[in-house]
């Protein structure tokens, strides 16, 4: 296409954004996605809503409140995947309901994607399956907007692929999110610079700063199994560089007892020291240049300058 043309191509797609995307394109300096990383109990849930929404109104934080009905991709079958998802959605419905709060939740297989569009606000697409042209199109058919986790195993550069399938089903309200790469076969690291790059995909970047630190099936556990464990002291880490960066939105799985939690306990945030953090990192996104690109000056220096 020429530069008119792509140019054409992008205003009519903007126009076709929706009020929610919009809002969250100009939270500032971001919004935040969170909550426990699976739905317990609607009990749990409800007090897991209200107590971050307390924190996030009190900061003055867009919050996406964030929980799963089903993880299907859980490194034994014997763990628990959750409510599945009938009783998971109504549950979320009730939440979204009592609190007046957009839910994000994901999917892992086309059929869900309608059902799931009906209450959630944003669809999650996993970071397995961000290449999944049919899950991909699916979701986007739903007109929601789609958040799509960037692979352990993709190049920043694939999440333009995979945010154009979003767009080519003809919904323009697409993110993309960085969690981690693999560094050898347990461990994961954030590049910042994939930050940066994955702004090529022309839509809002996220970054997820505690799935980040998992360390997958690099916990052993009895009878010879492995489960992930995860680097849960260094989220402040990586919370801070995210923020410095400039991102959008991020994401974090908040817990208000990471220890009992039946999915991902060592990358959970405790819920004790969530305001701590969400505040020091509002202030470091408030202060920093990151979303605008410095301008290098390579004109030689004499002895003024």
């Amino acid at each position: 296409f020429s530069l008119r043309t792509k140019t054409f191509l992008t205003l009519i797609m903007s126009e076709k954004e929706s009020a929610f995307y919009r809002e969250l394109k100009g939270s500032d300096p971001f919004f935040l996605m969170a909550g426990p990383n699976v739905i317990q109990s609607e009990e749990h849930i409800f007090k897991m809503c209200r107590q971050i929404k307390q924190v996030t109104d009190s900061v003055g934080i867009k919050l996406v409140f964030k929980s799963s009905f089903d993880k299907a991709n859980r490194t034994s079958a014997k763990s628990f995947r959750g409510p599945g998802i009938d009783e998971g959605l109504k549950v979320l419905q009730a939440v979204k309901t009592a609190f007046d709060v957009p839910i994000i939740t994901d999917i892992h297989e086309c059929f869900q994607a309608e059902p799931v569009g009906r209450v959630a606000d944003i669809i999650q697409i996993p970071a397995f399956l961000c290449r999944q042209t049919d899950l991909l199109v699916a979701a986007g058919k739903t007109g929601n907007v789609i958040s799509i986790k960037k692979g352990q195993f993709c190049a920043a550069s694939v999440m333009r692929n995979s945010a154009d399938k979003i767009r080519g089903t003809g919904n323009p309200n697409v993110c993309v999110c960085e969690r981690g790469t693999m560094f050898g076969y347990s461990d994961l690291i954030v590049d910042p610079r994939n930050l940066v790059w994955m702004r090529d995909a022309n839509c809002p970047v996220l970054a997820d700063i505690t799935h980040s630190l998992q360390q997958p099936a690099g916990r052993a556990i009895g009878e010879g199994g492995v489960a992930s464990g995860g680097l849960r002291n260094m989220i402040p880490t990586i919370a801070r560089t995210c923020a410095a960066v400039g991102v959008d939105g991020i994401f974090m799985e908040v817990h208000d007892n990471p220890e009992s939690s039946p999915v991902d306990g060592p990358t959970q945030w405790p819920l004790r020291n969530f305001r701590s953090l969400l505040e020091e990192i509002v202030e470091i996104a408030k202060v920093s240049k990151g979303k605008s690109e410095f301008d290098i000056d390579l004109t030689p220096v004499g002895e003024e300058f």
